[in-house]
């Protein structure tokens, strides 16, 4: 093939040499618009696993990059006048001349093409010059060819918050330096790191509001630096920091970092008869935060990627369909964990509130990637510092174990099982199903049972075989679970009320999930005349007198359930339910005044909430759950979240229980283990409220990080408690914390079987690293 790569940076120089080392008949060019010996940055970062994959797709050249790596294990905090390191880490440091220096040579010895000082204006003009067969566009992160090409490539880019400059200084660092001041207008922090004998890349870092309050939109770029000098000069040790981007003038030094994403990575140019891919690799097709340092990593396995394919693949088109596929899903794992890194950067003021040693460890993990027992692997005697401190400098024990107080009652541990609906009530009357379901998660060691969403009328359940607890029959069937739980273990047990407004009337979910039932429909209430979806009915907007009978029912339900001795009370506001379709502004279309702005749109909730606030007993504790984010253009966001919050704080909200989405069926959730954690972080730091976290928690070690971290102080776990009854004991267990559990007595000898079992399967597991 001819193969022609747009861009010298480390995508276009690896993948030409790979290629050019695959198949010496291959003719690969290079063309780069500067001079072989230019370079932008100071240092790059790789992990031991790119050096890994270096060593396995081209020894030669992992063998030069290896012997000028600095190498370091610990990462070192600065925060409020204290500092705290941890160690290994591993990390290893490169100056990217450097190592475009050695991917320059290793092409030339191979027989790459490299064309200096061209600059490409037309792809499609250089690609007929070539008679390319394959265009490689790794032209950065402004690339020319990706603008070209939008309507095939359709990028999104989405500039963050905060300003950043990129530069150098004499001061070598033992350790990754996270240096954080405060100054009179808000934080800077600092990213520093030694990447050869001499040298350390400074990266000063601010959110714009803060930059600008500063003059540093105005300063001449030496004046700029001096100021940076000042403000670390802690850190510094007397060294100047040095630019070398001597060609910018003034705050142009400055940047915001753009996040790439593009929809497609492949275009087609129509040549003389023959269709030429173009395909964009590198910062062209993707970028991430320089906060988790993956740009150069992700390049160069982009190169890694289609080498191989290319090896591999029948045809040129299935190589290229397979390194597409692959690499947008792992270059999408990477954004993920690099935008939840960056927006902790962008909010460190959010954080400046932790304790030192909270803050460190939020700060480790803020990629979510990263957890807890990875932690202990890289840096046991830190971690059990730090479990010690969450435990008030007692024994330590796992975060997840740990009791909670809120008001009068203690639950044993952070972990909740989650309400989740069993459609199987018979008249709103829970039968001996409920009784085993909720008493067997009660055995199984969690700190609280959680009935599913139970409706104060009969029009307000989901489905026909849904809870209710609107008359007596209910209230002593519900009596009987409660007892159960208080008399045969040491879990307490709540009740989550709710009414199902426009998601009523409809399927079972093993049915047809949120279809209307195929006959015996009931009338639906909401905030508006807005359907759930096409199918659904169309419900009734609510009148006064609506709100008045519904408030009372719920006040009525709620004395039910504190005389059925529940120890805990939770108002459904979320995922689109009756209250949900009040707060919202996609489904509440009022005009009076519980419409509009969102103060109006929560006044109801509000006055429900407030009302079974007020015939709950005061020593019991209430949480409210909401959802954090529609997911859907012109719905609620993370900021909305907030205020909601606060707002039933005020009314005597004891924990917000953060769920998001299911309020529209145009919500477009982005996905992820613990995706929905973020939301219940900030509203924690931000509003001074305990939270509940939800969604895609399913290992007791993302638990742990969650509580570790403080982004929780609860965690409810749903359908790995409907596939293990006693997950919470054997997650402990797995986790060698079996004694920090209360395992029912009956079940001593299943549980000293099971850790038998899990010490063989450690003894005979290969050896860990990391």
């Amino acid at each position: 093939m001819n193969i022609l790569c747009l861009g010298g940076g480390p995508a276009g120089l690896y993948f030409a040499l790979l290629m050019q080392r695959q198949n010496p008949a291959h003719r690969v060019t290079l063309l780069e618009r500067n001079r072989a010996g230019d370079t932008f940055g100071w240092g790059v970062v790789l992990s031991d696993q790119t050096l890994e994959n270096l060593q396995a797709a081209d020894p030669a050249s992992a063998a030069r990059i290896g012997e000028q790596f600095h190498h370091w294990d610990d990462i070192e905090v600065f925060f409020k006048g204290r500092s705290l390191r941890s160690g290994g880490h591993g990390f290893c440091g490169i100056g990217r001349k450097r190592l475009l220096d050695i991917l320059q040579a290793r092409c030339a010895e191979v027989g790459v093409r490299m064309v200096f000082e061209a600059e490409v204006h037309d792809d499609e003009a250089v690609a007929r010059q070539y008679a390319a067969d394959l265009v490689i566009a790794c032209d950065g992160l402004n690339s020319r060819v990706r603008q070209r090409h939008a309507e095939t490539f359709r990028p999104d880019v989405d500039v963050r918050a905060c300003r950043f400059v990129w530069l150098g200084t004499r001061k070598r660092f033992d350790a990754f330096t996270f240096a954080f001041e405060q100054t009179e207008h808000g934080w800077f922090q600092a990213h520093a790191y030694q990447f050869d004998g001499d040298t350390s890349t400074f990266i000063v870092e601010t959110p714009e509001a803060v930059w600008q309050a500063h003059g540093l939109d105005r300063m001449a770029q030496e004046d700029a630096i001096a100021f940076c000098e000042r403000l670390f000069a802690r850190y510094l040790d007397g060294e100047r920091l040095i630019s070398n981007a001597a060609h910018l003038r003034g705050s142009a030094i400055w940047i915001r970092f753009p996040r790439v994403v593009c929809a497609q990575w492949v275009h087609r140019l129509a040549l003389d008869g023959r269709s030429v891919p173009v395909v964009l690799m590198g910062d062209a097709a993707h970028t991430a935060h320089f906060s988790i340092g993956s740009g150069t990593k992700l390049a160069l396995e982009d190169a890694i990627d289609l080498a191989g394919a290319i090896a591999t693949e029948p045809t040129l088109d299935q190589a290229l369909a397979a390194f597409e596929a692959r690499r947008s899903v792992e270059v999408l794992k990477i954004q993920n964990a690099a935008r939840n890194s960056t927006e902790w950067f962008e909010n460190v003021a959010r954080y400046s509130g932790l304790p030192m040693e909270q803050f460190m460890y939020s700060l480790l993990t803020r990629s979510q990637r990263i957890g807890h027992e990875n932690l202990r692997l890289r840096d046991a005697r830190w971690l059990g510092d730090h479990e010690r401190w969450l435990a008030g400098g007692t024994a330590a024990r796992l975060p997840m174990l740990l009791p909670l107080q809120v008001r009068g009652l203690t639950l044993k541990n952070r972990i909740l099982v989650s309400p989740m609906a069993t459609y199987s009530a018979v008249d709103g009357v829970p039968q001996d199903f409920h009784l085993v379901h909720l008493g067997a998660r009660a055995l199984g060691g969690a700190a609280m049972v959680c009935v599913e969403m139970t409706s104060p009328t009969p029009e307000g359940r989901i489905t026909p075989g849904c809870t209710g607890l609107w008359n007596m029959a209910q209230q002593e069937a519900f009596a009987r679970i409660v007892d159960f739980v208080h008399a045969s273990s040491s879990a307490a047990i709540g009740l989550q009320l709710g009414h199902s407004g426009p998601k009523g009337s409809t399927q079972r979910g093993w049915e047809e999930a949120d279809a209307p039932l195929p006959e015996g429909n009931w009338p639906l209430l909401a905030a508006s005349a807005v359907a759930y979806g096409p199918d659904n009915q169309v419900p009734q907007a609510m009148t006064r007198a609506d709100m008045d009978a519904l408030r009372d029912a719920f006040v009525a339900a709620t004395e039910r359930a504190a005389a059925a001795g529940f120890d805990w009370l939770e108002l459904h506001c979320a995922h689109g339910y009756l209250l949900s379709s009040f707060i919202t502004p996609l489904t509440n279309l009022r005009s009076d005044a519980y419409g509009g702005p969102l103060e109006n749109r929560l006044r109801y909730p509000l006055e429900v909430f407030a009302a079974m606030r007020a015939a709950w007993p005061a020593e019991r504790p209430m949480s409210v759950r909401i959802s954090a984010h529609d997911w859907a253009p012109g719905g609620h966001t993370a900021d909305d979240a907030v205020a909601i919050a606060r707002a039933f704080q005020a009314a005597g909200c004891d924990v917000i229980d953060v769920s998001s989405g299911q309020t529209t069926r145009a919500a477009r959730p982005v996905y992820g283990r613990m995706y929905q954690t973020p939301f219940s972080d900030r509203i924690r730091q931000e509003v001074g409220i305990r939270t509940i976290a939800v969604g895609a928690i399913t290992e007791g070690d993302q638990a742990n990080s969650m509580i570790a971290a403080g982004r929780a102080d609860l965690c409810a776990v749903a359908r790995p408690h409907l596939a293990d009854p006693a997950w919470t004991l054997h997650e402990a267990a797995r986790l060698q914390a079996a004694q920090q559990t209360d395992w029912p007595l009956p079940y001593l000898a299943g549980r000293d079987q099971l850790l038998r079992e899990l010490a063989r399967q450690r003894a005979s597991a290969p050896e860990t690293t990391h």
